[in-house]
């Protein structure tokens, strides 16, 4: 044993005592595709936590649309911080119940990656292009496997992939801490759209049903505070849930967003560009596919060109997008990129 080996053994050690019977062990992990050496210090899912943070993708976030796009303001979430809300409410339940909290720390801070430039309307305009289509769930993991570190990947954990490949819709993780995060992002997303389209003028403080006031709360924190305690008082036996009661008030209440917000015209006033934008760029690479960095066109030999596109387009910034449109298409504006 190494004279630090000790701190990883003694931290799993402490798993093994401390987690409830239905936690997922880091000691007992199902292992990576391409088999490495244990870290000294870190189990397997703290390397897998640490790795993502320092991706590249990760920093991207800061830059990337969570709802509104372009707001005006310095308080509307990004897609950074919507990961790190997740991040927090889930690693608060996984603790209460005594699950890993590396591993739902390592999901929640992934679960994301894959977004493209726009949010959802960016996601939309590429899975019409591409012919194998897009979902920003599968690239998180394509990113992940294939594309950070120049192309070689992250060699991440099985549970971990398995955690944001599953954390949308579609089949459940495999493990308790793949399907908390799963209802958590909804949690996060839900409360804190409501505060910023309040932000924006788009909700009045009124305008959500009193009932769900009263059963939920009032401001954001109240009604997190209220769903993640339902959870760690229902959840057991490997099966995270909340109550049927917080089930249909949170149920109700992400109807109303989808009906006062997500499908709101105001909401999305600068959405009807996005589509113009992501086409151009992607017409432009398909017709000039030395522009796309050598990394990436490598895979082409394996997915196709289209796949590739995809992989750099989605890759982008909000900001990065627009100003190499700009670069591309306006005259004169070549200095802005």
């Amino acid at each position: 044993m190494s004279d630090f080996e000790y701190i990883r053994k003694l931290t799993e050690e402490i798993e093994q005592k401390n987690l409830c019977s239905w936690a997922t062990l880091s000691s007992k992990t199902l292992g990576r595709e391409v088999f490495e050496e244990p870290c000294d210090i870190r189990t397997e899912f703290q390397r897998d936590r640490d790795r993502i943070i320092h991706s590249k993708s990760f920093r991207r976030l800061k830059h990337k649309t969570q709802v509104f796009i372009a707001p005006i303001g310095d308080h509307y979430r990004t897609r950074l911080t919507h990961t790190l809300e997740v991040s927090q409410i889930a690693r608060t339940v996984a603790r209460a119940l005594r699950l890993n909290e590396d591993l739902t720390e390592a999901i929640s801070l992934g679960h994301d990656l894959g977004h493209s430039p726009f949010g959802h309307a960016g996601e939309s305009a590429l899975n019409n292009l591409c012919p194998t289509g897009f979902k920003h769930y599968k690239q998180s993991v394509r990113i992940l496997e294939h594309i950070e570190r120049d192309g070689i990947g992250l060699n991440l954990t099985k549970e971990v992939i398995n955690g944001i490949l599953c954390h949308t819709s579609g089949k459940q993780a495999f493990t308790p801490e793949g399907r908390l995060v799963r209802i958590c992002d909804k949690i996060a997303y839900i409360n804190h759209d409501i505060e910023d389209s309040m932000r924006a003028g788009i909700l009045e403080p009124n305008s959500i049903p009193n009932y769900l006031i009263k059963n939920l709360g009032d401001t954001c924190s109240a009604r997190i505070d209220t769903l993640v305690k339902s959870l760690i008082q229902n959840s057991k036996d490997n099966n995270i849930i909340m109550s049927a009661e917080a089930t249909k008030n949170f149920e109700e209440i992400h109807e109303f967003m989808y009906k006062n917000v997500y499908l709101n015209k105001r909401s999305f006033s600068e959405e009807h560009k996005v589509p113009f934008v992501i086409n151009s760029l992607y017409n432009y690479f398909k017709n000039n596919f030395d522009k796309i960095p050598s990394y990436l066109q490598k895979l082409s030999h394996k997915d196709g060109p289209d796949r590739v596109i995809c992989d750099y387009i989605s890759g982008m910034t909000d900001e990065f997008a627009i100003n190499l449109f700009k670069k591309i298409f306006l005259p004169g504006a070549s200095k802005v990129y």
